[in-house]
């Protein structure tokens, strides 16, 4: 645990050498350790492997400032590398994380080396409705409140592709962890609203920022083909602004890439960052 401005962040290292921090997804129950359980000691081989729990999420302060959630995450991602005394490092963002690594790379571009991002948010989200994915995700606390069979559907039916390889300990387990009563009083990511919902709906969106084009850090961009949270469509739109911006469309493969094709993210994870600039 470590001392961020007024919040606690957890998080867990593992392996040495060049730093790679893990910024996991906002699903309900979500953590680090959960998301990247596939991929850690993979990376681990080659890298210093850094993976918090991001603000709202596992042991972290669960607060996050809801008029500019992805600005606040990415200050909080970059005070934990100052924290740790990590002048630069690698990003890897899975859909809120990959926000909050692409926000860190426009604010404070002198922490950001390489980035790999997964089905990223923020990427053409005022260009078109919400996904059925997205709309299960933002509604799981509200409305009936958390429920085992809500996060059941959102895992099974739109988190990944072939629901079968999803067991009921993950279900359990993420389900659990979506009970924590600050989290249920303040859900760290949900619907804009009140009188600056506009204004925050369009800063959530990386498209509209003209920033967007000159983030020059190498980045690769990795999305399933059949996600159903973020439109794969998004990485178009990446690549179409960002100068230095390489696009794998993985086959058969829904919102969790890392988790799904894990050996095929590794591969590409291991190669892509630990290439020089």
């Amino acid at each position: 645990m470590v001392r961020v401005g007024d919040r606690d962040i957890y998080f867990t290292e593992a392996g040495a050498g060049p730093v790679v921090v893990l910024l996991h997804g906002g699903g309900p129950g979500a953590s680090g350790r959960s998301n990247y359980s596939r991929n850690i000691e993979a990376l681990a081989g080659k890298f210093r492997v850094i993976v918090p729990d991001m603000p709202g999420y596992g042991r972290s302060t669960k607060r996050v400032d809801h008029t500019d959630p992805f600005g606040d995450l990415a200050a909080a991602v970059g005070g934990l590398l100052d924290a740790l005394g990590v002048p630069r490092a690698h990003l890897v963002g899975n859909s809120y994380g990959g926000a909050a690594a692409l926000r860190l790379a426009m604010d404070r571009p002198e922490k950001v080396d390489r980035m790999i991002l997964m089905g990223p948010g923020g990427v053409g989200t005022t260009r078109a409705l919400p996904t059925k994915g997205l709309q299960s995700l933002l509604s799981y606390y509200s409305g009936t409140g958390p429920s085992r069979e809500k996060l059941a559907q959102f895992v099974r039916d739109y988190l990944v592709y072939d629901a079968s390889a999803v067991t009921e300990d993950i279900i359990d387990n993420r389900y659990q962890a979506s009970l924590d009563p600050e989290v249920i009083e303040n859900p760290p990511l949900r619907r804009p609203s009140g009188p600056g919902a506009l204004r925050t709906v369009w800063r959530m969106d990386f498209t509209r920022d003209p920033r967007l084009g000159k983030v020059r850090h190498p980045t690769l961009v990795v999305w399933g083909a059949a996600d159903q949270v973020n439109r794969p469509s998004g990485a178009r739109m990446l690549a179409d602004r960002m100068p230095d911006c390489d696009v794998y469309l993985a086959a058969r493969t829904g919102h969790w890439v890392q988790w799904e094709r894990a050996e095929l993210f590794n591969d590409l994870a291991a190669t892509f960052l630990g290439h020089s600039r």
